[in-house]
């Protein structure tokens, strides 16, 4: 992997409760400067594409926690398409899935997937689950037609798990995300099996690789 395929493949991220217009606009910059995607808020969605419209943009639906009404989840997911995201993360809902409703949350990414044409990521909060638990969150996304599987919100569960990352890639490609800071830890997803990094250090993941290679 070059640098340049390695910037392709992280989402640079930022989505903490604080978020602000600049910190927004801080990002993008960023993934102008060194071509990277980004990964918003929803509530600034429009103002990012309008802002740096050829940055493949990311948003996230259901956010953080999952447990929004699936009408919401929808409702959030047209929004997002509408304002001009290119790619949704989609937080799958964990109490759901760990009381054993399988065909209730299935049915809900389903229809988060069938609402827009863009790609959906399930973000499956990895470790929260045990192996079983694991591998129903990848099979459900499976079925649902998704196109992804995203470890974590960064927010629960701790940071990305190589061994996570392996089993879901049995399933679905994976955006490995949370606690992802440097290139050695990013190989590590890589190696695994992941496809996308999800990571509020995106630049200094680049900066790292450089120092690696």
């Amino acid at each position: 992997m070059d640098r340049d395929a390695l910037a392709a493949a992280i989402d640079h991220t930022v989505l903490g409760p604080e978020t602000t217009p600049d910190d927004v606009t801080r990002v993008l910059d960023d993934a102008v400067q060194f071509g990277m995607n980004a990964c918003v808020p929803p509530c600034y969605v429009a103002d990012a594409t309008a802002y740096a419209p050829d940055v493949t943009l990311v948003t996230v639906v259901g956010f953080p926690h999952g447990q929004h009404a699936p009408s919401i989840k929808e409702a959030e997911a047209e929004r997002a398409w509408d304002d001009g995201a290119d790619e949704l993360d989609v937080v799958l809902n964990v109490g759901r899935l760990r009381a054993g409703e399988s065909a209730a949350v299935r049915e809900e990414l389903a229809q988060v997937v069938a609402a827009t044409p863009l790609p959906v990521k399930v973000i499956v909060e990895a470790g929260l689950l045990d192996a079983d638990e694991l591998r129903a969150a990848g099979e459900i996304a499976a079925e649902a037609d998704a196109d992804f599987l995203k470890t974590s919100t960064g927010f629960a569960g701790g940071p990305a798990d190589p061994d996570d990352v392996a089993v879901l890639a049995e399933y679905l490609p994976v955006k490995a995300s949370g606690g992802i800071g440097d290139w050695p830890t990013a190989k590590a997803m890589f190696d695994a099996g992941a496809e996308r990094i999800g990571a509020s250090a995106g630049a200094a993941i680049l900066d790292s690789f450089e120092a690696h290679n």
